[in-house]
């Protein structure tokens, strides 16, 4: 719609996770250091928290796009129903057979799949996300999947991804052993109000427009909306710049920001 108004080559502010757009700040890039880390050394268990929105997913595609062909990567997205159906969910994420087995088949098989993949030299890595949602015993149970192993290494590595909730889960008295497998862990915050200007110019000259589109004071009245939320920064950005392709408007200001916060609040306009 506003796209070759404003010379964009895509929307900047897609809700989409995209790890092209991942903001190389200064948290994003010690997270994504701190995975780089935990999987060349294989480490049992990595945890990455964050509040809604605030871009775990983009950094977690980023992650697997930086993945060689020696690591086999199994994803749960849904956690729902995780604790009756764990060992099928497992299977499913790694593309294994899991029909017409029980529990004692199932385990067998995950162990002889994990085996198998460790001698063909691939690194195994289980990633849930949404993790704050598992139960005590669901996290419980897929600590015992660590305990696999193959000539004294671990065969199955572990990242855990949820929202705060996840934290505290960890610090349960029966999750003692598992949260003193965690070698990695990493808390996404909201972007600061310095930040946030930087955050909007990098995504707009990544789309190729010009960075400078949204001016400061624009810039720091989304951050004061948004908290400092990416995810809701690109919804204030994305609606702020259809306002103002919609007034012709070649820089986006105060005005087109403060449209998109009362419409969306049902706020009247002053004046």
């Amino acid at each position: 719609m506003y796209e070759n108004f404003y010379g964009f080559k895509e929307k900047p502010f897609s809700l989409l996770p995209d790890p092209s757009f991942l903001f190389p700040g200064r948290q994003y890039s010690r997270a994504f250091a701190l995975l780089g880390y935990a999987v060349v050394s294989n480490a049992g268990l990595a945890v990455i928290t964050g509040e809604v929105g605030c871009g775990k997913t983009t950094l977690i595609r980023q992650m697997l796009n930086q993945l060689t062909q020696r690591a086999t990567v199994g994803l749960i997205t849904n956690t729902a129903n995780m604790r009756e159906h764990l060992l099928k969910r497992v299977m499913l994420a790694f593309r294994q057979e899991y029909r017409d087995m029980g529990p004692v088949e199932l385990h067998e098989a995950l162990e002889d799949f994990l085996i198998g993949e460790y001698a063909r030299g691939q690194h195994t890595i289980l990633i849930v996300d949404e993790a704050q949602n598992l139960s005590i015993e669901t996290l419980e149970e897929l600590r015992l999947f660590s305990n696999i192993n193959a000539d004294k290494d671990q065969v199955l590595q572990l990242l855990l991804v949820g929202q705060p909730g996840l934290k505290q889960k960890l610090e349960h008295p029966d999750l003692q052993q598992l949260a003193q497998r965690v070698v990695v862990s990493f808390h996404l915050s909201p972007l600061r109000d310095r930040e946030t200007p930087i955050y909007i110019r990098y995504r707009v000259r990544h789309a190729g427009g010009n960075p400078d589109l949204f001016t400061d004071a624009a810039a720091a009245m989304v951050h004061a909306h948004s908290g400092g939320v990416p995810r809701l920064i690109n919804v204030l950005c994305d609606m702020a710049l259809v306002y103002g392709y919609r007034d012709s408007a070649k820089r986006i200001d105060t005005p087109h920001v403060e449209a998109v916060i009362n419409d969306r609040t049902g706020r009247e306009p002053p004046g």
